[in-house]
């Protein structure tokens, strides 16, 4: 191998080093929302909030999908076809689930009086999980475009890189939810 090929094969993939740039932003802006969650729960005028129990299930949900999209890799990775068509398409249905839970876990909230309105720690819910949401509706899309392509018959690349890079966000929005449980848990 030459040395070129070695310097090649050191470098990151540059949709891969996006997609880390990107999951480095959302961190950032996550942990500045959360921050001032923190600092803004404080004031005289703040009101609580308690989380749903659907939000449990949405966790579980959100879980599973990991581990369905870890083995979806796996299997595209030993160039079993199948078991990734079905692990692909079962990641992109648990991901639409996520988002149902989470539409029926807000209504309740709504439906309790903490509204978007006033000050309170049920707009902070609303803004940080909602914009964990538009996340995981991105990361859904992404995932129905892999379905789409795992079951064309124009596509027969097995260029590894779409779903390493999907697999990597889809664990990190997972993580992400599961920080903000936690966060939330914690400050109720």
């Amino acid at each position: 191998m030459g040395v070129e090929a070695m310097e090649q094969r050191k470098r990151i993939h540059p949709n891969k080093f996006t997609m880390w740039v990107a999951i480095a932003s959302i961190t950032m802006m996550f942990a500045g929302l959360t921050s001032a969650y923190i600092v803004k729960r404080s004031q005289p005028s703040w009101t609580s909030f308690e989380m749903p129990v659907i939000f449990w299930y949405s966790t579980g949900v959100m879980l599973l999908s990991s581990l369905a999209i870890h083995f979806s890799l796996r299997a595209f990775r030993e160039r079993n076809r199948v078991k990734y068509r079905q692990l692909i398409t079962l990641t992109a249905i648990l991901g639409l689930v996520f988002v149902v839970l989470q539409w029926i876990g807000f209504k309740q909230i709504w439906a309790t009086g903490i509204q978007f309105s006033g000050a309170g720690g049920g707009q902070f819910l609303y803004i940080i999980a909602g914009l964990h949401g538009l996340h995981v509706i991105g990361g859904v899309i992404a995932l129905i475009i892999l379905f789409f392509k795992a079951y064309s018959t124009r596509f027969r690349n097995y260029n590894p890189v779409p779903v390493e890079v999907m697999s990597t966000y889809w664990h990190f929005v997972d993580l992400l939810w599961i920080y903000l449980m936690v966060f939330f848990m914690l400050l109720q």
